[in-house]
């Protein structure tokens, strides 16, 4: 997640050298695969804002899309000022989005751990790409992974992962049960040094191979103490995994990140598969020409070791809507079109979901709101 760092940029960027650390163990995806799966996932008409914020003190971040019968959903987080909350919305062509209400939402109860915290993401989605992009269950439920913490403000505080679950229906707005505790936390006993600080977006997808030996697979980003020149550093944010087999009870497996960056942030994975290929969407953020964030993505054979992409970015910023940030991805392709949504933040720091495609759809008539109003 981006915070505002930009003041500790110039510290730590000096050790950038470029490219990714990927891990080596005679897995790697050979460089003319990565180029097809670029060629296969690349949006290059950006069709505009499809969700915008109601008001200008509110931000919409991170969308996470899924299909039931002939509808699109999306889950979305809303930043308030005092915390995030999730949102469903829904659609018929993939464009046009109407907000339906929120489905992890804050208590009355303070004292609880997630009190002023809940950023959602269904788990368990369709990972086939050009699929049918729904949610599957397991033991009758539907799954919500989900960040929180009890802190007031911009991702303030302890943030931990846990998981949320439902019976009810995904195509409606209606509260999912929230955790009594979360499954990770930066505190736990056996942290790796790259996330004990805080805890980030996760996706969960079922691995019905068991690749990992098991049958749910959580990647998710986090932040923690590392030190660049001698200098520590809390910001920088890097993407590591954990396994399950019944979804309550979790493990971290693998030591050290999968998917990092000298500097800055490589955060919210997104798991598809192209062919016999995983693909991995994420954004970095402040090490490609030490500035800005955008899209981009690794791939993988087995979902540990991932090969990461070198060539062009997927989106970056190049609008108005998006001339800040244009980052955190969710990729679908549906009757041969390619809609890669993903947030965008212009300078004035309004924050919402646009989408860009691998046709012309024209452009969108959506816009923020004009600041000050």
């Amino acid at each position: 997640m981006i915070m505002k760092i930009l003041g500790q940029i110039a510290l730590a960027l000096v050790v950038f050298a470029g490219g990714a650390t990927a891990r080596q163990d005679g897995k790697t995806v050979p460089a003319a695969a990565m180029r097809q799966i670029y060629e296969e996932v690349k949006t290059p008409y950006k069709y505009g804002m499809v969700v915008v914020p109601a008001d200008n003190t509110s931000k919409i971040d991170c969308p996470t899309v899924f299909q039931k019968g002939n509808k699109w959903y999306m889950t979305y987080l809303v930043f308030d000022g005092r915390g995030y909350e999730t949102w469903l919305a829904a659609s018929t062509d993939l464009l046009d989005w109407k907000a339906m209400g929120k489905v992890l939402s804050r208590s009355a109860d303070t004292a609880k751990w997630d009190a002023n915290q809940l950023a959602g993401y269904p788990s368990l989605g369709d990972t086939k790409w050009g699929g049918g992009y729904r949610l599957g269950r397991y033991n009758g439920r539907r799954w919500m992974s989900y960040f929180g913490g009890n802190v007031k403000g911009y991702e303030a505080g302890d943030l931990s992962i846990a998981i949320a679950h439902t019976t009810g229906d995904v195509a409606t707005a209606h509260e999912w049960e929230h955790a009594a505790s979360p499954v990770f936390t930066a505190r736990d006993p056996g942290v790796r040094w790259w996330e004990n600080r805080k805890l980030f977006k996760s996706t969960v997808i079922r691995d019905k191979q068991k690749l990992t030996g098991y049958p749910f697979v959580m990647y998710y980003n986090a932040n923690g103490d590392s030190a660049v020149n001698n200098v520590k550093t809390r910001w920088f944010e890097r993407i590591g995994m954990a396994v399950s087999n019944d979804m309550v009870t979790w493990k971290r497996m693998v030591n050290d990140p999968l998917v990092h960056h000298p500097v800055g942030i490589t955060g919210d994975p997104v798991i598809q598969k192209i062919g016999d290929v995983w693909v991995m969407f994420y954004f970095g953020a402040f090490w490609q020409d030490r500035k800005g964030a955008f899209n981009r993505f690794a791939c993988s054979y087995d979902l540990v070791n991932w090969t990461d992409w070198t060539g062009e970015n997927l989106v970056s910023s190049s609008e108005p809507f998006d001339e800040l940030y244009a980052h955190k991805s969710f990729v679908v392709k549906h009757k041969g079109v390619v809609y890669h949504f993903y947030c965008a933040v212009n300078k004035k720091e309004q924050r919402g979901i646009a989408v860009a495609t691998s046709v012309d759809k024209g452009k969108s008539k959506l816009n923020f709101i004009p600041a000050g109003k």
